[in-house]
């Protein structure tokens, strides 16, 4: 049961995290809610992984540490997305339209 309330806990602290991640970043991320949502999840769970093995996972009162962890991770996620998206969109090999006439 330890695992199913840690993916509970990510997914919502995803929904938290993934719009803080968001907001750090400069600029527009051409994102929907329902992924920013899961990119925030899995930079809580792997957020919350490093900050247990930095050994700050667990603190008195607000994981002010682990929560500054868990938003880095995201929105370096939301940035290598943000790079994939945009990539698969502009740098394929298909051809040109035609002209207009």
């Amino acid at each position: 049961m330890d695992w199913l309330s840690t993916i509970i806990g990510a997914l919502l602290g995803g929904i938290i995290i993934g719009p803080l991640a968001r907001l750090v970043l400069p600029g527009r991320q051409n994102i929907s809610l329902g992924l920013t949502i899961l990119i925030g999840a899995v930079g809580a769970f792997v957020g919350g992984l490093i900050a247990d093995w930095m050994g700050v996972g667990e603190t008195s009162g607000i994981d002010w540490t682990k929560l500054l962890i868990q938003v880095a991770v995201a929105a370096v996620l939301v940035l290598l997305y943000g790079a994939m998206a945009s990539r698969g969109t502009t740098g394929g090999t298909s051809t040109p339209p035609p002209p207009a006439t």
